[in-house]
């Protein structure tokens, strides 16, 4: 059986995912799936950086305002929803076009992980929240690693929601969590090419630091009280980066300009990790797009997508026909 098959558009923050996502599924006929585990969320558009309302009439997109904000969006809703996207676009014979920056999400879908769905347990889980209160992130850390030192090593201290679950799932079944390093190795169940947007590191830095300020000035703090408002600092939307680091400045706890900081430190943070993320765990095919201009963006990626034979050719193909453009016999 034909597998089917999907571009997978990955990188750092800021680095210009949306911009070539873009490009690509207009030259091949593609639809957008985000794999931004953010972007989900509805009402949170500025921090997100979500794909403006002509960017998305233009080129079809899944997985963009499909949760509240006081909805949880994992890693196996994101395969789950992921794949019968993937599905429904295939059968109209367009090409899927993953952009996201979410490791977990991204490697869960290529890799067809199994989350294990347990029915959560309300109470025990407040049992825990109120052994993480007292005792906190290592000391709940530790309860993991003695049930199941493998988990534990997957999981870091900090990362006391993914512990929390972890020890929900070791009550609920009895045993060891299965360990994604497990299926690391497994076949995806797509023909997949992966490409990842690499930026020269000073480059992409300022990128980050000038965004911050521009979402400052499109209404990031008004969109931050807005979460902060209406669902609070506990729900998984308001943990993420762009958000959290605005609410001391918010509670006039702090002046702006230095949650601005915090909020740039951590974006260049969480950029590293992303690109240690897909350099180690991902057979990504890096692309440098330090080039500032809009044309020369475009040239590199039109240069790249003429030299794709397989598995892209039959997308391709059938994207140009659907628009009307005449064949192309060396693509």
């Amino acid at each position: 059986m034909t597998k089917q098959e999907v571009i997978i558009i990955v990188g750092p923050t800021a680095s210009g995912k949306t911009e070539a996502g873009l490009m690509i599924a207009q030259q091949i006929g593609g639809e957008i799936i985000s794999g931004d585990s953010m972007q989900a969320y509805q009402g949170l558009d500025i921090g997100t950086a979500k794909a403006s309302v002509e960017e998305r009439q233009a080129v079809p997109h899944h997985g963009i305002d499909i949760k509240t904000i006081h909805e949880a969006y994992t890693a196996a809703d994101f395969k789950e929803r992921a794949a019968g996207w993937i599905e429904d676009i295939s059968r109209r014979g367009k090409v899927p076009v993953v952009v996201g920056g979410t490791g977990l999400y991204i490697r869960a879908l290529t890799r067809n992980f199994d989350f294990q769905k347990s029915a959560a347990d309300p109470q025990y889980r407040l049992t825990l929240e109120h052994q993480l209160e007292q005792h906190g992130k290592q000391w709940l850390h530790e309860q993991l690693r003695i049930q199941d030192s493998e988990a534990a090593e997957r999981i870091h201290p900090n990362n006391a929601r993914r512990v929390i679950r972890a020890l929900e799932i070791l009550k609920q079944q009895g045993g060891r969590t299965i360990a994604f390093s497990e299926q690391e190795e497994a076949e995806s169940p797509y023909t997949v090419r992966m490409i990842g947007i690499d930026i020269q590191r000073e480059v992409l830095y300022k990128r980050i630091n000038d965004r911050v300020d521009q979402m400052a000035e499109d209404g990031l703090i008004e969109e931050a009280k807005w979460l902060l408002e209406n669902a609070g600092p506990d729900v998984q939307a308001a943990k993420a980066i762009g958000y959290k680091e605005l609410f001391p400045y918010i509670r006039q706890e702090c002046p702006l300009e230095q949650s601005l900081d915090t909020l740039k430190q951590h974006s260049r943070n969480y950029a590293k990790r992303q690109l240690t993320w897909f350099r180690n765990k991902e057979d990504v095919e890096w692309m440098d797009m330090t080039v500032t201009s809009s044309a020369a963006k475009e040239t590199k990626l039109l240069s790249y997508l003429e030299g794709i034979r397989q598995p892209l050719s039959k997308g391709i193909q059938a994207g140009r026909k659907q628009r009307g453009d005449p064949d192309d016999e060396t693509c």
